[in-house]
């Protein structure tokens, strides 16, 4: 994780820092501010590598951004972006888009080399998460992302928690995690993106896999969501991530372990946090809350996968 923020420069000096090192040179940006507030201008950033990908977090202070044909000239990166609005938000503008608003927790896309404009809607300027993923070995042989301006993803699709589910995933990863481990996640996001605004069909393999992983992913950050709940059920996780029981099942059949089996280690996890952390707690609260049906079927499963009862397991951190 690399992070840096204008602390580091001469207040003087810190907007010409800014626009000419990381704009210029890390975003391939022109950035401008009038020079009576660039005294008090603010910026903070951190990037991360997500295998091939990058991911970037950006807080600023308002300022005007362009990508402008020479920026793209001086800095083409071939890549493609998908962007998280936080905070306030920001209007985007171009000669060749449509003009829009991202607001707080809203996502767009976009194909890196294409000129725009943008500024943030309020005071409180920048903030927003962009996942930049290289186009190479990405996208089909053939498939030309030149139109793919910036654009924001509709809230009604269904495809639109999808995308999140995966965006989430790779931001909630650790610099531990293996590259290989994170790239079916970043290709998966880059697909759906695709899928989304029409340059990849549906029905392809390559669209298939991609909705298969964003499925897999949703339905597992569903099912941490309704741990508690004894109600907790394939047909439940299956109708709220909006396909079949069976492929559901399907889903993870492809995996090293199945639905419940997924919920049971989740539950056995939550139970042995609980019983660290909530020393008041009696077990059987400690089984209820964390969606056993039983007391009886806690101490059958904790034991098999500690070797102990959860009494034995609390008193030996006491």
């Amino acid at each position: 994780m690399h992070t840096w923020s204008t602390d580091q420069v001469d207040p003087r000096d810190r907007f010409d820092y800014w626009r000419e090192v990381r704009a210029k040179g890390l975003f391939g940006v022109t950035a401008e501010l009038e020079p009576e507030r660039r005294r008090d201008f603010f910026g903070e950033f951190s990037l991360r590598k997500l295998g091939d990908a990058g991911l970037v977090e950006l807080r600023a202070s308002p300022y005007r951004v362009e990508r402008r044909a020479g920026d793209i000239a001086d800095a083409a990166s071939d890549s493609l972006c998908v962007y998280q609005q936080l905070g306030g938000g920001g209007w985007f503008g171009g000669a060749r888009l449509d003009e829009f608003a991202v607001r707080d927790g809203m996502f767009a896309t976009s194909y890196s080399d294409l000129p725009y404009r943008t500024v943030p809607l309020h005071e409180d300027g920048f903030h927003l998460r962009i996942i930049k993923i290289p186009v190479a070995n990405l996208v089909p042989p053939g498939t030309e992302l030149g139109e793919l301006v910036p654009r924001p993803l509709q809230d009604e699709t269904a495809l639109r928690t999808l995308l999140e589910s995966c965006f989430r995933d790779l931001i909630e990863s650790n610099e531990a995690t293996a590259a290989a481990d994170t790239a079916p996640m970043v290709q998966a996001l880059a697909h759906v993106a695709l899928i989304e605004r029409g340059h990849m069909r549906p029905k392809s393999r390559l669209a298939q896999q991609a909705l298969r992983t964003a499925h897999l992913s949703l339905a597992r950050r569903l099912i941490r969501r309704h741990l508690s709940s004894a109600a907790l059920t394939p047909s439940l996780i299956a109708g709220l991530t909006g396909i079949s029981v069976r492929h559901l099942h399907i889903l993870f059949e492809e995996t090293e372990n199945s639905f419940s089996e997924t919920v049971t280690a989740l539950r056995l996890a939550q139970s042995r946090r609980l019983l660290r952390e909530q020393p008041r707690q009696t077990i059987a609260e400690v089984a209820f809350a964390c969606g056993f049906e039983s007391l009886a079927t806690f101490y059958r499963l904790f034991n098999a996968s500690e070797s102990m009862t959860p009494g034995d397991y609390r008193a030996r951190l006491a």
